[in-house]
């Protein structure tokens, strides 16, 4: 499937205000869900602001009534149907990129989540420092639905949050949880009234701008070092390899393919 998406309507937004770098995933009438050059764009915007002198914090929303629906299954579909390798290669890559470019930004990165992240939508969301949700967010790691294993981080990241046997238990199950399970979880850390979800969103990052950028950065370094040295690199070299295993089943054709026609998978584990 080739997607063209015109100039007047880029696939991420990205504004600075009052030391807040605000980048929108814009492609709402899909989910959000990633397609074309939307995960490089994402990349970009969070590279940029993290060298912008000016921005403290770094909140990262979706347009419309979704966070990010991950992937978007109809140009999985096309890429599958061209056997084209290279180009799922390419999205893994640009992927991890924005990955490691929110673990090594200095400023905090909150994920504001408007609404559903599932997939790749949840593994961003994960790979923030911070979680806000309105109460109609929900989240899941709904990879192996479709025969595909987590990426962008989500089996590195989702342990850490709520330990391994709860992590393997909702990336086994594939279920989507709603904002209140989420939170009791530990992958939420507040949970707002849809009313009030942007302007507390505001409150946070404005607040969080205010404090020392230079003891936020340490923080996150020595948060990270609690891992050990290229923990999460060595996590996204296996997902990727993970991932292109999955690629080359039968089952990812099956599970896609019964995703388009809305009936349950028959997978044959080969």
């Amino acid at each position: 499937m080739t997607e063209t998406v015109g100039a007047a309507d880029p696939l991420v937004l990205s504004r600075c205000e009052d030391g807040v770098a605000r980048i929108t995933l814009n492609r709402p009438s899909r989910l959000n869900a990633f397609a074309g050059s939307m995960r490089e764009e994402l990349a970009d915007a969070i590279e940029t602001a993290v060298r912008a002198a000016s921005v403290r914090v770094i909140v990262i929303s979706g347009s419309g009534r979704a966070f990010s629906a991950g992937a978007d299954i109809e140009v999985m579909a096309g890429l599958l149907e061209r056997g084209d390798e290279d180009a799922f290669i390419r999205n893994l890559e640009a992927g991890e990129r924005v990955v490691r470019a929110i673990a090594t930004a200095p400023q905090p990165v909150i994920a504001a989540l408007n609404g559903a992240g599932v997939g790749a939508g949840a593994s961003l969301a994960i790979a923030c420092d911070l979680r806000i949700a309105s109460e109609k967010a929900k989240i899941g790691f709904t990879f192996n639905r479709i025969g595909l294993h987590p990426d962008w981080g989500a089996t590195h990241f989702l342990p850490r949050l709520v330990g391994s046997g709860r992590a393997a238990e909702l990336i086994f199950s594939a279920r989507i949880i709603d904002a209140r399970e989420a939170r009791d979880a530990g992958i939420f850390g507040e949970v707002v009234a849809d009313g009030d979800f942007r302007t507390r969103v505001t409150e946070v990052a404005r607040e969080m701008a205010g404090k020392a950028p230079i003891a936020l950065a340490a923080v996150k370094r020595t948060l990270a070092s609690g891992d050990g040295a290229g923990a999460l690199d060595a996590a996204l070299r296996q997902e990727r390899e993970a991932q292109l295993f999955c690629f080359r089943s039968s089952d990812v054709r099956e599970g896609i393919a019964a995703f388009r026609e809305k009936r349950s998978p028959l997978f044959e584990g080969r």
